[in-house]
Order: structure tokens, then sequence, then C-alpha cells
């Protein structure tokens, strides 16, 4: 199958996707498509006539699509550029100190307790798992999606503040994730002496470096657009700062991800109340929205389609049902501890944690990353497991989160009379 062919029957289905969802379903895109996508790669699994060859049809195609490669080396880019485009940097600062902490410290957290976790129920179900990829596995499945996150907050109604830090720590924590994954994948497939030393030297090249990276593109992209009024052009200069960016982060070594994320906030704030006409910001915003949207509905179409890739063992599927509430277990305790570090437990309500825990939606970052391992039978195991925890997050938590913090409003507002102001509820 040529590569026009997947892209043709890949935007295919998310445009009748899109349509059925937005005429009938009426779900967050994201979770909308994915869904459908799920239902019917299930339904090619089920023993009718015709299903086999469809079935081996999809498979070729998936097969085609290098989902590591398309998320973390292609897609990633324009939808992390697009996420920081619209977010305020003011509001990120006010809260720069959790989602710093949720960012590092919470990663870290979450990487420990799933890896030793996790390393127990596979010693329990008879999977002989060596220490280091459960680690592994608690490193993939640590960081939130900015992709899922992003769009389920769209229609979430989260309080200002907590969005803010949800949408801050989905941004920024991946590069924090992906340093940790690459050392723990040295170890284990490399073999390599991984000492402390040489981690935060890793961790300053790929997260700090990244961040002056991107302030440097971003900053060289604002001159630019200072000296011209053209929307076409500064348009393709923002996918210059996107695409580009992106690559060459990637090439010298540097989180790509934080560079282009960092380059986003300065652009879609600087940029757009100091360099740009009206005219150029709605272009702007319409086109970005269009990307976003556009490369959202792929992937997680995408995402639903992958299960036809999986290795449905019984006991791998019992696997990722016993580790689900243990990676929402280490959730709530990557939150907790920053959180009451930073606090003190002081003026902590019991919502912010909950909200902040049923928010940590997991999505495409955490299969790719876990399509990036040895090919055999750990990398089957661990695909299935956060191919179920992903599936999880979205479906599950993504659908009831508005519920959850409609709740917890309610309850706040039942114990402390009227309503708070917006940027006092539910905040630490």
């Amino acid at each position: 199958m040529s590569l026009f062919d997947i892209i043709a029957v890949l935007i295919s289905l998310s445009a009748v996707f899109s349509w059925i969802n937005a005429r009938f379903l009426k779900l967050p895109t994201a979770i909308g498509l994915m869904m459908m996508a799920l239902a019917l790669s299930l339904a090619l699994l089920l023993p009718f006539p015709l299903n086999e060859h469809i079935a081996l049809d999809a498979r070729v195609l998936l097969s085609g699509v290098d989902f590591n490669a398309t998320v973390l080396h292609g897609m990633l880019s324009f939808l992390l550029f697009a996420g920081a485009l619209h977010v305020n940097i003011h509001d990120l600062a006010q809260h720069r100190n959790t989602i710093a902490a949720l960012s590092t410290l919470g990663v870290v957290l979450v990487t420990i307790i799933v890896g030793l976790s996790s390393y127990l129920v596979f010693l329990l179900l008879g999977f002989d798992i060596p220490l280091l990829y459960c680690l592994l596995f608690g490193a993939l499945i640590s960081p939130t999606d900015p992709i899922a996150v992003l769009g389920v907050l769209k229609s979430a109604g989260a309080p200002k503040s907590l969005e803010t830090k949800i949408t801050g720590e989905s941004l920024f924590n991946d590069g924090v994730a992906v340093v940790l994954f690459m050392v723990l994948f040295d170890i284990a497939i490399g073999g390599q002496q991984i000492h402390l030393d040489h981690v935060l030297v890793l961790f300053a090249q790929e997260a700090i470096g990244g961040a002056l990276f991107g302030l440097m593109v971003g900053q060289i992209a604002l001159e630019m657009l200072k000296r011209i009024d053209n929307y076409q052009v500064e348009v393709l200069l923002t996918l210059a700062v996107a695409s580009g960016g992106y690559a060459l982060a990637e090439h010298v070594h540097l989180s790509a991800p934080i560079a282009v994320v960092v380059a986003g906030l300065m652009i879609g704030n600087q940029g757009r109340h100091g360099a740009m006409s009206m005219k150029t910001r709605e272009h702007l915003d319409s086109f970005w929205e269009l990307v976003d949207e556009s490369l959202n509905a792929v992937l997680f179409v995408l995402i639903g389609l992958e299960v036809l890739a999986l290795t449905l063992g019984e006991n791998y599927l019992l696997a990722g049902a016993l580790i689900i509430p243990l990676v929402l277990m280490a959730r709530a305790l990557s939150i907790g501890v920053p959180l009451g570090l930073y606090r003190g437990f002081r003026n902590l309500s019991p919502g912010t944690i909950a909200i902040l825990t049923w928010g940590g939606i997991r999505g495409g970052i955490s299969v790719a990353l876990a399509l990036s391992l040895p090919p055999g039978g750990i990398r089957d195991l661990i695909l299935t497991v956060t191919y179920m925890i992903v599936v999880f997050s979205i479906m599950v938590q993504g659908l009831t989160l508005t519920p959850v913090i409609r709740a917890f409003e309610h309850k706040a507002n039942r114990e402390f009379g009227a309503p708070a102001p917006e940027e006092n509820k539910l905040q630490p």
C-alpha cells in the first residue's frame, strides 16, 4: 500500500467519523473518533464473513505506518505548537512552581511507583520481565499527553486555575519523561552503565537546552514577524518554527517538544500582541485550529485502529486491567507529594488532587514510546498494557472529567456558600 493510499484512508475515515460524531454522538472529537475506530477494529476481529480479509488489509495499512515516527517525529511538533499558541503565558507564570513540580518530581514518582508495582503484577501473572523494563514502562506511561489533555479540556469546563495547571504540566512533562525513557532505554537495551552525573547532564542538555533553543527560535521568528504585514508569509513562518525548529532541535540532541512549546508560547503571546495585525491573528488562529483538529482526528483514529496490531492474550489483558488502578494511584501520589511539599499541606482542597489525578490523560505519546521498544514478547506485553491504559484514560477519564469537576464544584458551593471567583476555585 502506497503512502498516498495510507494517507487517503486515514483522512477519509477521520472525516466520516468526525461527521458521525458531530451529527449523532456529539462527544469530544478525540474521544468520539477513537471510540468509533476502536469499535471498527474490534468488529473486524469477530468471526464474520469477509472480516478476515478486511482485517488483513487493515493490518497491512497499519504496518505501513511507523506510529512512533509519525507521532514523535511528525505530528507532535505541530500539535504542541498549536496547543502552546493559545496558552496565556501569564497564567502559566502564576502557577509555575506547581507546574514545575508536577512536570519533574511527579514524572519521576510515577516512573518509580508504576515500575515497581508493575514488576510485582507481572511476576504474579508468571511474566519474567526484568525490573529495568518495568521502570522503562513506568517512564513511558508517566507523561500526561498534551494532545489528549488539550482536546478533552476544551469541553471539560475546568476552573481556570486547574485548567492552567493541567495544560502546563502536559506541555512540559513529556520532555522529562523522554529523558528518563532514553536513560533507562540505554541501560536496558544497550547495557550501558549510567551514573547520576550523566543523567543530570543529559537532562540539562535535553530540557534546559531545549528551552533555550526554543527561546532563540521564537525570538528570531518574532523579529521577522515584526518586519512584515502579510498573513500568508507570517503563517508560513509559524509553520517553519513548528517543523524546522523541532527537526533542528532533534538534530542537535535537544528536547524538541520543549523547544517548540517555548517558541509557541512566545509567538502566541508576544507575537500576537506586538508583531501581528488583527487580520494576521485571525488567519493564524483559524489556520492552527484547523491543523490541530485535523491532525488530532487522524491521530485518534490511528490509536483506535492500533488494537489490530496488539497481542490480546488473556494474561496480557488481565495485566492491563490490574495495572490501570495502579497507574491512577501513582498519579495521585505524584500530585499529592509535590503539592504537599510545595504548600505544606495547607489550603489544599481535596478536589484539587482528585481532579488533577482524573485529568491526567495518557495518549499517543505513550503508545509511540512503547512501539520504540525492540520487537519481542516483552514489547508485546508492554504495548498491550500501555494501549489498555491509554484507552481507559481517554474513554473513561475523558468522558467523566466534566462530571467530576462539576461534582467537586457543587460540593464546594454547598460547604462554602456562593461560588468563589473562578481563579480561587479548587486550587491549592
